[in-house]
């Protein structure tokens, strides 16, 4: 065996559950720890996760000292990195899997490059259930629908034998390798918008395993009905944690797995688990999903160009209240509520009819918990062209899902506070309050905040007869 071992950190910062890196301290008594920044896969388009990545490899760096291991953070290619290590160099490789197409095209290439220089390398499970080869059909072929596939998920998981406890061996010294490095502030974004991100994260493997706490002990067990509540904190929030690997998703199962007492709650967050695993099947058995629509007749549908619509949308200014909290939330957290996630998704695709290629692409360069593989098929499913998708014509009423969600408009007047006036009967449609009534309460609807973009009656229409052209060119 090689005198080093080099630990490659992509989705995976976390010291518990992570085999590759316990595999490198068990096997050597020197292992560095390895980050590749490529900025090709960053900039312009998760430009948010640069942020988060930053803060996880200062905290990870620490983390990591405690067991003499050194973080290298180096800058470039990952093929080109790679390429540079020969056998003489004495050193092994390892990492965790991540299950996206072009990441794993790149391994292979990778791989090949390992085996010509003869370097000794190995990888592990990653941060999943199960291996997306491992649930299918009965003859082998891959699932399309969400139920049957999680059902049958869930089995195999519970089938297994108990994970390994992946142990971390602290090391006898330091040890590096690489030259010129970079530093964790060396990856931030240029524009300094994501410093109020400070203000609503804290960013470790040990935070995340004190908001999995706060799930199972606080949440869980109204789970089911605070989760689409944007004004309560309802949802778990683990969600970049878990993209990031801060936690493994193994962990939560089991900690919620031996919730004694499990209500509808527990089923419904379970799911949402399980909806990560189904995403993760789509996009690997039918790699269309990341070029385009999954149902190829949606490659007809009318869709609209309009600059200044999806401007509006962008930064929160449609009219409809509820939509621009939404937005508005997104760009000052990174991160959005999932039931208001359906909602902008569905306004976007269907009053606005611009393409849902434009929303997927805003929303991974904004949010920190961006995932390639859920955010496409949400996407796909609210537009109604993927996989198990939610048919085009259930389309979301703004007000309506206002108004039965955000009853007292507590999320609303957070995020959109020029409405903070506005009374409860016309907070998620302002614009019917008499001028009088706006006048007085110094709210001038156009002014101080825009008429609808859009009038929800001729948007619905409109959307429903483009659909309606899809049928008649069949």
């Amino acid at each position: 065996m090689s005198d080093t071992g080099i630990f490659w950190i992509r989705d995976d910062f976390r010291i518990e559950n992570n085999p590759a890196l316990s595999f490198a301290t068990q096997n050597h008594e020197n292992v560095i720890a390895l980050f590749i920044y490529n900025n090709k896969n960053f900039d312009n388009q998760t430009e948010a996760q640069k942020w988060w990545v930053s803060k996880s490899l200062e905290v990870f760096k620490t983390d990591l000292s405690k067991y003499n291991i050194d973080l290298q953070i180096v800058r470039g290619d990952e093929v080109d990195v790679f390429s540079k290590i020969k056998k003489k160099d004495s050193i092994s490789i390892y990492w965790n899997k991540v299950y996206e197409p072009d990441v794993i095209a790149k391994g292979k290439k990778i791989r090949d490059i390992f085996l010509k220089n003869e370097v000794s390398f190995k990888y592990f499970k990653g941060n999943i259930l199960n291996e997306f080869q491992e649930v299918t059909k009965n003859d082998g072929t891959p699932f399309k629908v969400f139920t049957p596939f999680w059902r049958t998920a869930e089995q195999k998981y519970l089938s297994l034998a108990p994970p390994k406890n992946y142990i971390v061996k602290k090391r006898i010294k330091e040890k590096t390798f690489f030259k010129n490095c970079i530093e964790p502030k060396n990856i931030l974004p240029k524009k300094d918008w994501y410093k109020k991100f400070d203000k609503y994260w804290k960013i470790s493997e040990n935070d995340s395993k004190k908001i999995l706490n706060e799930l199972i002990e606080s949440k869980i067990k109204d789970y089911g009905t605070t989760r689409d509540i944007p004004s309560v904190e309802g949802t778990s929030k683990l969600s970049p944690y878990i993209k990031h690997g801060q936690i493994h998703v193994a962990n939560i199962w089991k900690k919620c797995h031996g919730i004694k007492s499990k209500g509808i709650g527990y089923r419904k967050y379970i799911n949402e688990l399980g909806w990560r695993e189904f995403s993760h099947s789509l996009i690997n058995y039918f790699p269309e999903f990341l070029k385009g629509n999954y149902r190829k007749d949606f490659d007809k549908f009318p869709w609209v160009k309009n600059d200044k619509y999806l401007k509006a949308w962008k930064i929160g200014m449609t009219g409809y209240p509820i939509v621009d909290a939404g937005m508005r939330e997104l760009y000052e957290t990174g991160w959005m509520h999932n039931r208001v996630r359906m909602v902008v998704g569905s306004f976007l695709v269907k009053h606005l009819r611009i393409n849902w290629t434009e929303g997927e692409k805003h929303f991974r360069n904004c949010l920190l918990d961006f995932n390639k593989a859920n955010n496409i098929a949400q996407w796909q499913w609210v537009a109604g062209c993927g996989a198990d998708a939610a048919p085009y014509f259930r389309i979301f009423n703004p007000i309506l899902q206002g108004e039965k969600f955000d009853k007292e408009g507590l999320y609303v007047k957070k995020w959109v506070p020029e409405l903070d006036k506005v009374p409860g009967k016309f907070l998620h449609k302002p614009w019917e309050m008499e001028l009088k009534y706006q006048e007085a309460i110094n709210t001038i609807i156009g002014k101080d905040y825009p008429q609808p973009i859009v009038i929800h009656e001729k948007a619905r229409a409109s959307a429903l007869e483009a659909f309606q052209s899809l049928k008649k060119d069949r």
